[in-house]
């Protein structure tokens, strides 16, 4: 089974192949285009400070294995999932810094896979294993932003 990242890597590869091979109507020109390198840079800092959170509560990355723990600080605040915001984010930079129309169908997909495939087995897990520490958090957080 893939997670998120193989999913993320896999859009980004497609999105900037499908751009040079198939460049169907550019929708944004520079200098306007030089905004995605902010939402690139956004995504990067999220992910990498939800990674080094995770890391350092000695809990699991991936989907398939179980938490030990429940991260609730950091950018965990404000989102119930912020290293698929983060990757979300590098790929609307990237689509927004290519600035062609079939670039941006790589965020819509990600979240779509991640909605389906990915979250719903997540929340299920941590609900279990969390319980009512979970369903507060959750009710608190947002999944998204």
């Amino acid at each position: 089974m893939a997670d998120g990242q193989f999913y993320f890597i896999i859009l980004l590869i497609l999105s900037i192949w499908l751009n040079f091979v198939f460049p169907i109507q550019a929708v944004l020109y520079a200098p306007y285009t030089y905004f995605g390198i902010i939402f690139i840079g956004f995504g990067m800092v999220i992910g990498l400070w939800s990674r080094s959170l995770l890391l350092k509560s000695k809990t699991t990355l991936s989907p398939y294995e179980s938490p030990t723990s429940l991260v609730t600080s950091g950018p965990f605040r404000i989102s119930r999932n912020p290293m698929y915001l983060g990757m979300t984010a590098i790929l609307l930079g990237n689509a927004i810094l290519l600035g062609t129309l079939v670039t941006f169908a790589s965020p819509a997909l990600f979240i779509m896979i991640i909605e389906t495939l990915l979250i719903p087995d997540e929340e299920r897990k941590l609900e279990k294993i969390f319980g009512e520490r979970y369903k507060k958090y959750k009710n608190e957080v947002r999944q998204w932003i």
